[in-house]
């Protein structure tokens, strides 16, 4: 980590993200919160999160135009406009505006797609192939510590202030992070040209997860354990509510997955670097499956262990994921590889979501948790005795 923060562009890319990871995290739970607050529907703030990770399903083309531009100057030119985007949250004024906010995060989404691997492949530049596994950790890490403060902020922000101030918070943010981007001294390579049709090119971060077994593996289990994964989006609505608290206990319950969170993260490295990205992501997921089972009693004490564990697997399968990507894929595919891992986990997320949104209001949410516990357990599992058996056979 030392050998990270004393590289000079490292430390600022950190510090832009940092600023739009703080305004996202933020504006996230205030948009749930108000949709919540206006209509009184569990099942229409989980829809939220489907408008944002519904755009996921676009971000083959995103993967396309980030290995087809200088990775900086596209970050340079989305953030502003992101940050623009969410202006619109300041005419919500009642229920009848609940389409706003549903649009508004849609766009969100459509920009996270090119952000999201646009920041994958220029971190992969922007650092040493040696230090990646440590500036993934310090990223998420960064992430999980903000999604510990930005829940309890951006809840207090929303109660106090309203959705457009949150709306406001996010938009500076996104500018910081451009203000950051230019301060950067890299000096990126040339974009390869295009050498054959569209759809072909498309399809090439897809056959470079096909051609590394490893990396396919990997994927395939990621996007089973996000198909029930995306449940969670909506179940933790109903907690509050079984715990006998308001709606906007939920911030508080994010706050308190942060602490597991902030150390999954802190541990990622290490546990990588002695047993690999594979056995990484797999113990995540059966750390994550514990915490959904725990989340199932009534005692407060027990729900809140469970979401503690629940958040600590979360940055390991993340970091293990991505990590692998970008240590197996030639610099030219970095967007698409990353893009194709999106998509393959990314439909299968928004339908979990969607069914989630639905199923919550026909069964218990507990028999949603033990599905989540059932399926990410079972992949966590398979996958480690995969890896297991191929070390033998090595």
């Amino acid at each position: 980590m030392r050998r990270l923060l004393a590289h000079r562009d490292a430390r600022l890319f950190l510090a832009g993200q940092s600023l739009s990871l703080l305004g996202d995290t933020a504006l996230w739970l205030a948009l749930g919160l108000w949709v919540k607050e206006l209509t009184g529907s569990s099942s229409a703030a989980g829809l939220v999160f489907l408008c944002i990770v519904a755009p996921g399903l676009l971000s083959p083309l995103g993967g396309l135009l980030v290995d087809r531009m200088r990775r900086r100057t596209l970050l340079m030119v989305v953030n502003p406009l992101t940050a623009l985007s969410v202006l619109p949250l300041l005419l919500v004024r009642d229920a009848g505006d609940v389409w706003i906010i549903y649009a508004v995060a849609f766009v969100y989404g459509t920009s996270y797609v090119v952000l999201a691997a646009g920041q994958s492949a220029l971190l992969v530049t922007l650092v040493p192939g040696e230090l990646l596994p440590s500036a993934n950790a310090a990223l998420q890490t960064v992430r999980e510590a903000l999604r510990l403060v930005a829940p309890v902020a951006g809840a207090g922000l929303y109660a106090v202030a309203g959705g457009g101030a949150v709306a406001i918070l996010d938009a500076t943010t996104f500018l910081l992070a451009t203000g950051a981007l230019v301060a950067l001294r890299l000096r990126e390579p040339r974009p390869e040209p295009s050498t054959g049709h569209w759809l072909h090119e498309i399809a090439a971060g897809a056959r470079q997860i096909a051609r590394v077994p490893e990396l396919k593996r990997l994927v395939l289990g990621m996007a089973a354990g996000m198909l029930v994964m995306g449940f969670g989006e909506t179940v933790i609505f109903e907690i509050p509510r079984a715990l006998g608290q308001p709606d906007s206990f939920y911030g508080v319950l994010m706050a308190i997955g942060g602490v597991g969170a902030i150390a999954g993260a802190l541990t990622a490295s290490t546990v990588m670097r002695r047993r690999g990205e594979t056995a990484l992501t797999a113990l995540g997921m059966t750390i994550f499956a514990i915490g959904c089972l725990l989340m199932m009693d009534s005692f407060a004490a027990v729900i809140i262990a469970g979401k503690i564990l629940f958040n600590f697997g979360v940055p390991w399968m993340i970091i293990g994921m991505v990590t692998l990507i970008q240590r197996s894929t030639p610099g030219p595919l970095q967007g698409r590889t990353y893009a194709a891992s999106e998509f393959a986990l990314g439909l299968p997320q928004t339908l979990g979501i969607a069914l989630g949104a639905g199923l919550v209001a026909l069964l218990d949410y507990r028999l949603l948790l033990l599905t989540q516990a059932a399926v990410c357990g079972a992949t966590g599992v398979y996958l480690l005795v995969r890896l297991s058996h191929r070390h033998q056979l090595g």
